[in-house]
C-alpha cells in the first residue's frame, strides 16, 4: 500500500486506499455517493458456470461490505478462446449474469483479451448515502464480532484440485462461494454496525487485522466458536493448505497472539485464503444476538458470534483463545 502513487487530493473522496477498505467511495451530492470495486481471478472450480457465479459473487461482495447497493457491472475477461472455445466462455458469462441479476444490478459492458489461462471477474459500481457507509474501521471496545459464512474455503478448494474431497464437500463449498452477501447486508441495514468487511484472500485473521489496526483495538476470537466447512480440519491436517494461506499466516505472525493449545494447523485454518467469504461485523453487543437470529431465520449458512472487541493490547492486534 505504501508504494501506491498518491491521488490528487479531493474532498469528495470519502473512502480511498488508506485503510485497505473493500471499495472506494466518492460523494456526488449531499445524499448520494458512488461506490466502486473490482476483482478477478483464475478458476477455482471446474464447472465454468459456477466459476462465473463465484467470480461475480466475490466481486459484488465488496459493495455489500460497504453498505452499498450494486447498480452496474463490467465484465473483465482473459480467455484462451482457441483452446477452450466460445461455449465455455459463454457459460462463465451466464453464471456471472445470474448473480448480477440476483443482486439487482445490470451488466453494461466489459473488456476481453486473449490469454493463456482463463481469468474472469467484474468491475462493480453501486450507490450509498454518504452518512450510511460501512467501513472496515470504527470497531469499538465492547463490540461483538459476527461472521456470516464458514471459513475453510481455500483448504477445501485445494482439496478439490487434489481429488481429496467428497461430492458433498464440493457442493457445500460451491454454495458458500456462490451465495451473495446481499441477505447478510440487507438484514444488517436494520442495525448500527461499527465496522464491516468481507473475508476473502487475506483470510479471517488478515481482514480482522486490518479492522483492528484501523480501529486501534484488539480483536479477541474464540476458536471453537468459528464456523468451518465440514472436513476443513481433516484436510488441513493432511497438509492440504493453499500457498496463500501459508503466506497469510507468516505475514500475520507479528500481529496475532494464539492460545498455546492451538496447533499450527489450527492457526493456518484461521489464515485460510478465502474466495467469496462472509461478512465480518463489529456490532454493539446489545444488537448482536438479534442480528444473528434475524439473519439465521432467513440464511442458508448460520451466522455466529465469534469474538469481542477489546481496548488495544500492547502485545497484539489479534488474540485467539
Amino acid at each position: 500500500m505504501r508504494l501506491l502513487p498518491k491521488s490528487t487530493p479531493d474532498t469528495n473522496l470519502l473512502v480511498g486506499t488508506e485503510t485497505s477498505d473493500d471499495a472506494g467511495v466518492y460523494q456526488l451530492s449531499d445524499d448520494l455517493a458512488l461506490v466502486q470495486s473490482l476483482d478477478y481471478f483464475t478458476p477455482i472450480v471446474d464447472d465454468p458456470y459456477y466459476f462465473g457465479q463465484i467470480a461475480a459473487a466475490n466481486a459484488i461482495s465488496d459493495l455489500y461490505a460497504m453498505g452499498a447497493t450494486p447498480k452496474t457491472v463490467l465484465n473483465l475477461v482473459g480467455f484462451p478462446i482457441k483452446k477452450l472455445g466460445a461455449d465455455v466462455l459463454a457459460r462463465i458469462l451466464e453464471g456471472a449474469q445470474d448473480k448480477v441479476n440476483e443482486a439487482g444490478a445490470v451488466t453494461v459492458g466489459g473488456h476481453s483479451i486473449d490469454d493463456q489461462e482463463p481469468k474472469f471477474g467484474l468491475s462493480v459500481t453501486g450507490t450509498v448515502h454518504p452518512n450510511k457507509i460501512w467501513r472496515n474501521v470504527g470497531a469499538k471496545p465492547g463490540d461483538v464480532l459476527v461472521l456470516t459464512k464458514p471459513i475453510g474455503v481455500g483448504i477445501v478448494t485445494t482439496g478439490i484440485k487434489r481429488g481429496a474431497v467428497t461430492s458433498e464437500q464440493i457442493d457445500e463449498v460451491t454454495k458458500v462461494m456462490t451465495t451473495l452477501n446481499k441477505q447478510a447486508a440487507d438484514v444488517l441495514s436494520d442495525f448500527t454496525p461499527h465496522a464491516v468487511t468481507d473475508v476473502t484472500g487475506f483470510g479471517l485473521l488478515g481482514h480482522a487485522s486490518e479492522m483492528a489496526k484501523g480501529s486501534q483495538v484488539t480483536l479477541e476470537f474464540r476458536y471453537e466458536d468459528i464456523p468451518m466447512l465440514e472436513g476443513t480440519k481433516e484436510l488441513a491436517a493432511q497438509g492440504i493448505i493453499p500457498g496463500g494461506s501459508k503466506s497469510n499466516h507468516k505475514w500475520l505472525q507479528p500481529d496475532v497472539e494464539y492460545n498455546p493449545t492451538l496447533s499450527e494447523v489450527d492457526q493456518l485454518i484461521l489464515c485460510d485464503a478465502i474466495t467469496s467469504g462472509g461478512l465480518l461485523v463489529a456490532i454493539p453487543e446489545n444488537q448482536a444476538k438479534e442480528y444473528v437470529q434475524s439473519l439465521n431465520n432467513q440464511a442458508y449458512f448460520k451466522a455466529a458470534i465469534i469474538g469481542t472487541v477489546k481496548e488495544k493490547q500492547t502485545n497484539a492486534y489479534i488474540q485467539v483463545l
